[in-house]
């Protein structure tokens, strides 16, 4: 984002905090599509996405007050629909006796319709470990920069890159591919 991005964060969120509900409507519309996108990748079920993301602004929206404008109020929300997303996983794999076993074949079909694919994507993500799976989400899905990662995740660059490292192996092992690499996408995207 822009700095001059940031600096209409820092007005919106003086006025929310201000009470300006006109505000807080901009300020959701800025960024509804990114979150609501996010959370998409941590369940199968658009309303489930949708109802998180909501969560999510209202979240930020009842602790406004307490809010301290530090880096980006983007990464906030992010983090805010990270706990989300993953405390909705949790809750979902606890309601779930039996978990689907992934066919593995299919996906390295190339008949198999773009859509098909994303929703295997999707099962593999629902099975890999939460640390790893947010890697692969932000990187691949939401375009981050792996020092993005870092600074969202707060944890330091070494480790984002040795998660994504191995979140790409556990992904093409559940996708039974030999190739996990991303078309167009450079690893090295710092």
């Amino acid at each position: 984002m822009r700095k001059d991005g940031n600096l209409n964060d820092v007005i919106l969120i003086l006025q929310m905090k201000q009470g300006d509900e006109q505000a807080f409507d901009k300020f959701v519309r800025k960024y509804y599509g990114d979150i609501l996108s996010y959370c998409k990748y941590h369940c199968l079920d658009q309303t489930e996405a949708e109802d998180l993301t909501q969560e999510t602004f209202l979240r930020f929206m009842n602790n406004i007050q307490s809010y301290q404008h530090i880096g980006k109020a983007k990464n906030y929300l992010y983090v805010i629909a990270g706990n989300l997303c993953k405390n909705h996983v949790k809750k979902w794999k606890a309601d779930c006796v039996e978990k689907e076993v992934l066919e593995r074949k299919l996906i390295s079909d190339g008949g198999i319709p773009k859509q098909e694919k994303q929703i295997y994507v999707k099962q593999a993500l629902e099975q890999m470990n939460p640390e790893l799976k947010e890697i692969i989400i932000m990187f691949y899905f939401q375009d981050f920069k792996l020092k993005e990662i870092a600074d969202i995740l707060q944890i330091g660059l070494p480790l984002v890159k040795y998660r994504h490292k191995r979140a790409k192996e556990e992904l093409k092992r559940l996708l039974g591919e030999e190739d996990s690499h991303e078309p167009g996408k450079d690893d090295g995207n710092i």
